[in-house]
């Protein structure tokens, strides 16, 4: 909290609290883009502008030229206006002489700082504000080098600001050390300015004419000048190691240029030729380039094959599965694999359903993807070793990075380790959500969606560590029955596909989401059972009977929604184990229906025990199943041992083991996997066949009392457990293909 900006705040609130148009601030001192944008407004107001709006336009900057092309201690500016320039400084981190609308020496001294630290001191020498450098107060830019930032890069922005700021296209980029989005538009912007374009032809666009400019200013050892300067900037703004910032095309840089081009997988020229100034400018680079890798919707068939080999195609990406509800059949279709195998081919696949909005990102539906993902990848036969390219297909923040895609990752990297540690994961999309995954050690590759050259997530951003493969342009290639559209493609090598392919086979008779419609049945049927054996919908009943029948804190429609909204979950998990999703959701459902509050004070003697070292236990039932954290080890140890999952064995009487396990459980999903395992291991200790898609009405009882525990109390467990297994299958059975 800033007293200062606190000050603005009451400032913009008190004197223009009652503008239409200038909404309140929060007067908490801290700078935002709420503060900034009402202070823009508030600028618009005391111009006479009475359209208000938060964006720093044309009409703003020319009503601000016109009226106040230098404002200063003796131009005889309005006070409010000078408030609002006090009030930015202050904002901006700098000293604005209090807030009393007198253009002081304070005021000057933070000024003719703020034009140092911007670049533009010598540009627009003195004191006095202008109209370009009040538009970049009134923004959250920064214009010192910040956490991260790169000091080359900073005296590069500032280079660009003093030598460009006068034309009317560039406005003052930040000076923070970091390339960005306005960054690479600025550069671009540069280029066309050096090329001789008016200011209305300079649009920060690569278009042909700046295209065309480029390929006649090829730089190499001995050449000079700004162009230069350019194409160091343009090799710093895109991290490339041991490069300075020169005005000289010297041994050295033409040695990081063939680096350069040799990671971007272009001639290796060590020269500054187009298709080098193309690869640093813009995500597609030369879309021209003729890729050796593609990616397509359509099947590729033995005439397209053969199309594709001769235009000097190697590498197919193709998709694993179609998008439900939808018509595109852009699935891999039954025997391509084995067409393309044979014309020399190699495969890469592409997992991808909706995946165009932030929403549809989080670590469940990472998890659900995963585990369809698993399921198609063996049924088309693709081997171990294969990496599979998770679909980022739409223009991602980086906030929403944050919040969605690296947790939607988290659940696809946990669950792929897990049940297929034979397969690797790739991602697809913009070369930010890209490299950002990786860092995070969550993907091993990525496949750039450099197409994309307008998203965030692509400008400003450099050509990630990892690519692998780089979509550049869409051409049709072919013609007659051999005619394919298809995605071209460079290919850095990283990933070379996959080439063989086992038979695959998609398994028939497997659960399928619930219908969610039948919900309000289901409810019905699963009352009337537990009535029927004395659980009613409500809790309540003796604290301290010890048949608990009908104590609970949740209510059995509770207990219902709260198993079907895993539902997803438990129906991959099912399918992945190849048993029926019934014996997972009986005893999640009841469980849940019985925990009560012994269960929460056994949960905390536990946590006392290993936190606090006090008397208390080392372990008890918990989490949405109430497992122990003892028979979770021992039956994922069991699934380990069988090979039915990848994981680590765990020591049963070793307390850090005991701990971190019984933590684990606390969360669902673990829980819920872990209530699969619980059932295999269990029909191995009483000899019974491991759980399936026909296990006997008696085998399922059994486990299902194995579950609880031996004993006569596990035993009348299981038979409860059985009917309510009966009326889930009753509505899970109708929904399954034969």
């Amino acid at each position: 909290m800033d007293e200062m900006v606190r000050r603005a705040q009451r400032f913009i609130n008190t004197t223009y609290g009652n503008v239409p148009g200038i909404n309140p601030v929060v007067e908490d001192g801290i700078t935002g883009w709420s503060t900034v944008y009402a202070l823009t407004r508030c600028l618009q107001h005391q111009l006479g502008i009475t359209a208000l709006a938060d964006n720093f336009g044309p009409t703003t900057m020319a009503t601000l030229q016109s009226a106040w092309p230098s404002i200063n201690a003796t131009s005889g500016a309005p006070a409010n206006l000078v408030r609002i320039i006090q009030s930015g400084l202050y904002c901006k981190g700098y000293d604005g002489g209090e807030i009393n609308g007198v253009y002081n020496a304070r005021v000057e001294a933070a000024v003719t700082r703020l034009k140092a630290d911007a670049g533009v001191g010598t540009l627009y020498p003195g004191p006095s504000m202008v109209p370009k450098l009040f538009k970049a107060l009134l923004n959250m830019d920064p214009y010192l080098l910040i956490a991260g930032g790169n000091a080359t890069v900073r005296a590069v922005q500032q280079w660009m600001n003093a030598r460009y700021a006068h034309r009317d296209g560039f406005f003052i980029i930040p000076c923070d050390g970091h390339f960005s989005r306005d960054v690479q538009k600025a550069l671009l912007l540069a280029i066309q300015f050096e090329l001789g374009m008016t200011d209305a032809e300079a649009t920060g666009v690569f278009g042909l004419n700046t295209q065309a400019g480029l390929k006649a200013n090829t730089l190499s050892v001995g050449s000079a000048g700004v162009w230069v300067r350019l194409f160091s900037a343009a090799m710093i703004f895109n991290k490339r190691n041991g490069v300075s910032f020169t005005s000289t095309f010297d041994g050295d840089l033409s040695a990081r240029a063939s680096e350069f081009q040799d990671f971007a997988k272009l001639p290796v020229t060590g020269e500054g030729d187009f298709q080098t100034w193309a690869s640093l400018l813009v995500s597609t680079g030369d879309p021209t380039r003729e890729g050796t890798a593609l990616d397509c919707a359509k099947e590729v068939t033995a005439p397209r094959a053969d199309a594709l080999k001769a235009a000097g195609y190697r590498i197919v990406g193709r998709y694993l599965c179609n998008v439900a509800g939808t018509s595109l059949n852009k699935m891999i279709q039954p025997g391509e694999l084995a067409v393309l195998a044979a014309k020399g081919f190699r495969v890469f696949p592409i997992y991808q359903t909706w995946g165009g909005a932030a929403g549809y990102f989080s670590y469940a539906q990472g998890v659900a993807d995963a585990f369809a993902a698993i399921e198609w990848a063996g049924a088309h036969g693709f081997l171990a070793g294969t990496r599979i390219y998770f679909a980022v297909d739409f223009d991602a923040l980086d906030h929403q990075v944050t919040s969605n895609v690296i947790p939607h990752f988290r659940g696809i990297k946990e669950t792929i380790s897990e049940h297929a540690g034979q397969y690797q994961i790739g991602i697809y999309g913009p070369r930010n959500v890209c490299s950002r995954v990786a860092g995070e050690g969550l993907s091993s590759a990525s496949f750039v969606s450099g197409m994309s050259t307008g998203y965030s997530g692509n400008l400003g951003y450099p050509l990630p560590a990892d690519w692998a493969f780089d979509q550049i342009s869409t051409i049709t290639v072919g013609s007659g029955s051999g005619l394919i559209e298809i995605d071209n493609d460079i290919a850095s090598g990283r990933d070379p596909g996959q080439g063989a392919f086992g038979p695959g086979e998609l398994a028939a008779d497997l659960d399928v989401d619930f219908d969610m419609t039948r919900r309000d049945a289901l409810l019905v049927d699963v009352q009337t059972y537990l009535t029927g054996i004395g659980v009613p919908e409500e809790g309540g009943g003796d604290l301290f009977d010890t048949d608990q029948a009908t104590l609970g804190f949740n209510t059995t429609t509770e207990s219902l929604d709260i198993t079907l909204a895993y539902d997803g979950l438990i129906t991959s998990l099912a399918r992945r184990l190849k048993m029926r999703k019934a014996l997972i959701q009986c005893p999640i459902l009841w469980e849940i229906r019985k925990i009560n509050l012994l269960d929460g004070v056994a949960d905390d003697m536990v946590r006392n025990y290993y936190n606090n070292g006090v008397v208390g236990r080392n372990d008890c039932s918990t989490g949405l199943a109430q497992i122990f954290a003892a028979t979770a080890i021992n039956a994922r140890n069991h699934a380990i041992q069988q090979g039915i999952i990848d994981g680590t064995i765990l020591g049963l009487g070793h307390e850090p083991d005991l701990w971190s396990v019984w933590q684990k459980l606390q969360d669902p999903y673990y829980t819920i996997s872990t209530v699969g395992y619980v059932h295999i291991w269990g029909a191995a200790d009483i000899g019974v066949p491991r759980p399936g898609l026909s296990t006997s009405e008696e085998h399922t009882r059994r486990i299902l009392a194995r579950f609880n525990g031996t004993g006569p109390d596990a035993d009348s467990y299981g038979y409860e457990l059985l009917g309510l297994y009966k009326v889930f299958e009753k509505y899970h059975a109708s929904l399954r293909s034969p």
